[in-house]
């Protein structure tokens, strides 16, 4: 730059001609017009490096169209460039939209592009014993998520219910705590409106889940005996109901970050999270339709009253006490609070030890150990055992 200035310097003086300051210098006469040129339109400041950009491209993005996807990437800052470029033919009809990879180098431009990278193999697989949903209300994947308070302190448990197959959120309700009450009467709405779902999958924690006999809880004893089949997944392996976690990740940015004011005001904006998450948000592993477009309300319908679970006619039928405690034979066990008043199957196997079943849950063996005080030891039915009719 020191030398560019100097020659452009002494050209503009007059006292040289641009053939002796060109040769002296070591340059081509054009060079020396140019930068003599640019000295007298800007001074020393327009001699610096200019970009070699062309001026015009005939296939660059209309800024109309630029614009529209900042607008729709600012109102949904969790969605890529796959959803915005379904976002432009469907929302705004743009006839021949950017390409996927333009619209990311787009938002990189505008500093909107967040890349994370994932670990390799960090998430184990999904074990095999886990259903896999052929058709809506297949599988229903419930959880809380991790609570939060609202800005006057007061505690918010989400709790959602989706459907497995088309990736529906059915209910999205802000809870003040994760109590059995209050989570059976929000069930109760749900499946007066949406009907029954074939299997229910949850985690190990309270209320879905208990430490007692079969894991279950007075929750999971209630959908059973709406006849609905319960999967628990592994402790400690989220990844077993991966697209429900995932689903979790877009609440949590959308509708959570700020928390509002109070519940209800929670609530109104769960509403209008879920309304566009199941009704405009294209998904990826639905070939980039959207949830709405595939769900549709279950057949089954709601039992209001109390239901008999009927077992085969090979099997001793007995009702637990109020208190979760079985007598045979002379011996009082204890099988578990959750199934207070709850009609069990009682069945010899081929070692000739009874067999205590309910529903469709091998809760365990009736084994007399005075030590254990006649505890049964509690196992979960295997995979492919069918449930019982009802």
């Amino acid at each position: 730059m020191e030398e560019i200035i100097r020659f452009a310097t002494l050209a503009a003086s007059g006292r040289f001609t641009m053939t002796e300051l060109c040769t002296d210098f070591g340059i081509s006469r054009k060079t020396g017009y140019k930068q003599l040129r640019r000295y007298h339109e800007g001074g020393s400041k327009s001699l610096g490096p200019r970009s070699h950009r062309t001026v015009e491209c005939p296939h660059r993005t209309d800024e109309a169209v630029e614009q529209l996807i900042l607008t729709e990437r600012r109102r949904h800052m969790t969605w890529g460039p796959k959803k915005l470029f379904d976002l432009l033919v469907t929302k705004h009809g743009v006839e021949a939209p950017p390409a996927r990879s333009t619209i990311a180098a787009i938002l990189q431009r505008h500093g909107l592009s967040e890349r994370r990278r994932r670990r390799p193999g960090f998430y184990a697989a999904r074990p095999g014993k886990l259903t896999v949903p052929t058709h809506p209300n297949h599988v229903w994947t419930v959880d809380f998520k991790g609570w939060f308070s609202t800005t006057d302190g007061c505690r918010c448990d989400p709790l959602t219910v989706c459907d497995r197959f088309s990736r529906y959120v059915i209910g999205c309700h802000a809870c003040p705590n994760q109590q059995f009450k209050g989570t059976l009467r929000v069930f109760k709405s749900l499946m007066r409106h949406h009907g029954l779902p074939e299997i229910i999958r949850v985690d190990n924690g309270s209320p879905f889940a208990s430490l007692g006999v079969g894991r279950l809880s007075q929750l999971s004893v209630w959908w059973i005996n709406q006849g609905i089949e319960v999967e628990f997944t592994r402790p400690a392996h989220p990844q077993d109901n991966g697209s429900h976690e995932r689903m979790h990740r877009d609440l949590k940015a959308e509708a959570v970050r700020p928390p509002s004011a109070n519940l209800p005001a929670q609530q109104r904006r769960f509403e209008r999270w879920q309304h566009e998450f199941n009704h405009e948000r294209p998904h990826e592993a639905l070939d980039m339709q959207k949830p709405a477009d595939l769900y549709h309300r279950s057949q089954r319908r709601l039992n209001e009253n109390d239901t008999i679970i009927r077992y085969p006619s090979s099997y001793q039928v007995r009702r637990l006490s109020i208190t979760g405690h079985l007598w045979h034979e002379g011996r009082n066990y204890y099988i578990g609070d959750a199934l207070a008043r709850c009609r069990v199957g009682l069945t010899l196997d081929a070692t000739g030890r009874t067999e205590v079943h309910f529903a469709n849950v091998h809760l365990g063996n009736l084994i007399y150990d005075p030590a254990e005080r006649f505890r049964p030891p509690a196992s979960i039915v295997p995979p492919d055992h069918k449930p019982l009719a009802k």
